[in-house]
């Protein structure tokens, strides 16, 4: 990989692999940034949560046109195989060249190209000593995977650039003006365990194998919740085979299509076979449902060892009723961009904890008042269930300016450069520009960034050629500004 032409930015990425970066462990990443900026002689900041600011002058004769900050961030998300043994907090991403040549993967685990690829292009744009650009700023920002909370605390005033080139979005030749907002919902229920009925005998049934991918840019693709699946056997259980829950897990992240969910349920020793054929057929069912979309489904039942205690009834029926009823996946399309997603939700996670059992959700929209809509939605599913529902991490979306002489730019530098039309579009997924923009208004943002596949799972690539083409873009975009 550090032999990929430009080897200046995949030098730079490769020692990103090398720094263990999940969203939270930010130390010796930044420690990385800041000591990148000193070693080449410039201005480096550190503001108080952690953000990375590394200020380049102007190369001869651009001194006075306006700025431009170079922005990505510097965290990954940890997703891996469940048979992939991997510490992301210790172990560095083992990447390596697809046997076509086409794409760098990881094994077993993402990539972190989201959004490692981005920070690579600005610090090769940081290092060459012959780039032409104006004054020139790069921002790396933390945590931008679990709240955008780098972008959230940035603090007003710290950037000079009048320009933001956002270098984290996941298709070659699209430039984004503008995205989704986004808020969490978590939903608690709480309750005082009972003790398993003597006699009874238990099973974990797993359902494992999906896709998953990005809870915005994948939402659309209909690809299986492994969450939602888990929750329709259980329900056919409890109902059917006089099972009982002890605890469930499923998911990772928030802003993860949930891979993998797993559930303890009691039943009575003589109805064992019976609840084994039933997971069966809801595995066949299952393939046959997601035929071409998420062939690898597999859902299985083991016998173990069982728990001395498990939820109360009603609280077990409450849950698996809420869970049902919770959105997940596409709520409206944008009327005017009819293959755009307006409004969406991903059931992400559920926990179990002793006496608690915790659900949680990312909603996104580019309208807010639609994204209040499904949030009250959501509300009502779980407080009609006796759940305590609490929403956090709000986010602004990034409204599109069609008039921006950045993008009037950009569109022109890219068909001069590649002789080919750059499709000018708006993203689901959401973006630290509209945050930023929020605390510099009048700055002009454009998202753009070469092509990644799947990303926050373990199947995420970069399209190699893309980067070589993406870097030439911003070394032409910043000699054009």
């Amino acid at each position: 990989m550090r032999n990929l032409e430009p080897k200046a930015v995949w030098e730079s990425f490769y020692q990103l692999t090398q720094i263990p970066r999940p969203s939270g462990k930010r130390k010796e990443i930044a420690e990385y940034l800041v000591n990148y900026g000193k070693s080449l002689g410039f201005e480096t900041l550190q503001d108080e949560i952690g953000n990375v600011l590394i200020r380049k002058p102007a190369s001869a004769g651009m001194e006075d046109h306006p700025g431009v900050i170079l922005q990505g961030h510097m965290d990954m998300v940890p997703q891996k195989n469940g048979d992939k043994v991997f510490d992301f907090e210790k172990d560095p991403i083992q990447a390596y060249i697809e046997d076509n040549g086409e794409w760098v993967t990881a094994d077993g685990t993402t990539l972190g190209a989201d959004d490692g690829i981005g920070v690579a292009i600005a610090m090769a744009v940081l290092a060459d000593k012959n780039a032409v650009h104006p004054p020139l700023e790069a921002l790396f920002t933390i945590d931008e995977e679990t709240g955008m909370y780098g972008a959230n605390d940035l603090q007003p005033g710290w950037l000079k650039g009048k320009y933001l080139l956002n270098l984290d979005n996941e298709d070659e030749g699209e430039l984004c003006v503008g995205c989704a907002g986004g808020i969490d919902t978590t939903a608690t229920f709480s309750y005082t365990p009972v003790e398993t009925e003597k006699g009874d005998i238990a099973i974990r049934i797993d359902v494992k194998g999906c896709k998953g991918g990005h809870s915005g840019s994948d939402i659309n693709l209909q690809r299986a919740n492994a969450i939602k699946l888990l929750v329709r056997v259980l329900k056919d259980a409890v109902a059917n085979y006089e099972a009982r829950l002890a605890c469930i897990e499923g998911g990772s992240l928030r802003n993860a299509i949930p891979r993998e969910a797993s559930a303890v349920i009691t039943i009575p020793a003589d109805s064992y076979q019976d609840v084994q054929d039933m997971i069966d057929r809801y595995e066949d069912l299952y393939l046959r449902e997601y035929a071409g979309v998420d062939d690898g489904i597999i859902v299985k039942g083991t016998e173990v060892e069982c728990p001395s205690y498990e939820l109360p009834e009603d609280v077990q029926d409450y849950l698996i009723h809420a869970l049902t009823l919770c959105p997940h996946g596409v709520y409206r399309m944008i009327d005017e961009r009819p293959d755009t997603v307006e409004t969406s939700n991903n059931l992400a996670m559920v926990k179990s904890e002793e006496g608690k059992v915790t659900v949680f959700c990312l909603t996104r929209s580019s309208v807010e008042s639609r994204k209040e809509e499904l949030q009250s939605i959501i509300q009502s599913a779980f407080s009609l269930a006796g759940a305590e529902v609490v929403f956090t991490g709000g986010y602004p979306g990034w409204q599109p300016n069609f008039q921006s002489t950045l993008q009037a730019k950009m569109v022109e530098t890219y068909r001069k450069e590649f002789g080919e039309e750059a499709h000018v579009m708006i993203i689901h997924a959401g973006l630290e520009c509209g945050i930023i923009g929020s605390k510099y208004p009048g700055m002009e943002m454009i998202a753009f960034g070469p092509t990644i596949k799947h990303p926050h799972s373990p199947d995420e690539r970069v399209k190699i050629d893309t980067v070589a083409k993406t870097y030439r873009y911003v070394q032409a975009i910043l000699k054009a500004l």
